[in-house]
């Protein structure tokens, strides 16, 4: 029986590492966001296929939580002098990870393949599967227009206001053969950021009838406590839609999609309204700052699902 893990971006990576310590290889399987992925600097660039392949790896800044540690930036520096792009900054280990990926896929090799072989190469026993081997591309509405994801993300930081997201592609996008639906024993929708991480995985086409056809619990973590995302634009983003930015507005968020719920203790106050809404409700310590926390609160989550 496995237990699937759908996570983007550094918040979803801290849990999916508690996962991967408590869960053997063969009883977990990681389905991470491509919404984020896009070309640059001619490389395919998967910021949280990365993220989760650096962190499972030992590998990932402990600063940050995305890109390598002891990272250089020679390359961009050089760039830089020539007059080339670099607001998007790709660090001379992590280019290594981008030349590797691109020489991969001119072979003729889809995303999971590759994805498969970066992560045997360092080291890595879980499997990581993209959700799609199709483009899916996220694309943010502001004021001003659309705007691809890391245009927002990183070139603007977030600034422009946020009024929705379109996954262009989707529609088209097919759902990774490789996905092991058949047993699964639970889901568990990692505390990423909601709208930009975890939508664009279940706006896949049979994604989520998927996932709730297995009978399995489907159970999300709140990447929202105190009225505060720990990691990342989830509340900027949430008061910018005009949504209060609480957990219970989290929980709405994933209504039809979710079976169970865990609420961070600070919000225990909330369980009440969140189990009103039609889950299953548990409270935990969701905030992870050390390994022991990314373990402890696996355990809490697999612990409730059982």
């Amino acid at each position: 029986m496995t237990v699937l893990a759908l996570t983007g971006g550094v918040g979803g990576a801290k849990l999916a590492l508690g996962l991967a310590h408590v869960l053997e290889p063969d009883d977990l399987v990681f389905v991470v966001n491509t919404g984020d992925d896009f070309e640059h600097l001619g490389f395919h660039v998967c910021p949280d296929v990365d993220t989760l392949t650096y962190t499972l790896a030992g590998a990932a800044n402990p600063e940050t939580g995305w890109g390598r540690t002891d990272e250089s930036w020679h390359f961009m520096e050089a760039l830089g002098q020539l007059g080339g792009e670099t607001w998007f900054r790709l660090g001379d280990r992590d280019l290594a990870l981008h030349v590797r990926r691109r020489a991969l896929l001119a072979q003729g090799r889809d995303l999971t393949e590759v994805t498969a072989v970066l992560a045997r190469s360092l080291s890595i026993r879980h499997r990581i599967l993209p959700m799609s081997n199709d483009p899916v591309r996220t694309q943010v509405h502001t004021p001003d227009g659309p705007l691809a994801f890391q245009h927002y993300f990183v070139r603007d930081r977030c600034q422009p206001t946020a009024s929705g997201f379109d996954f262009a592609g989707a529609e088209s996008a097919t759902v990774n053969p490789m996905i092991p639906f058949a047993g699964v024993r639970a889901t568990v929708i990692c505390p990423s950021n909601p709208f930009v991480s975890v939508d664009p995985i279940l706006a896949v086409p049979g994604m989520c009838e998927s996932l709730l056809e297995t009978g399995a619990p489907v159970v999300a973590v709140s990447p929202i406590v105190g009225g505060r995302a720990i990691k990342g634009p989830t509340a900027k983003m949430m008061r910018e839609m005009g949504m209060p930015a609480t957990t219970v507005e989290v929980a709405r968020h994933y209504v039809g999609r979710a079976t169970h719920f865990v609420v961070d203790e600070v919000d225990a106050e909330s369980e009440g309204r969140v189990r009103a809404l039609g889950f299953e409700t548990a409270v935990a310590q969701t905030v992870m700052t050390s390994l022991q926390d990314r373990v402890d609160l696996a355990r809490a989550v697999l612990d409730f699902v059982a």
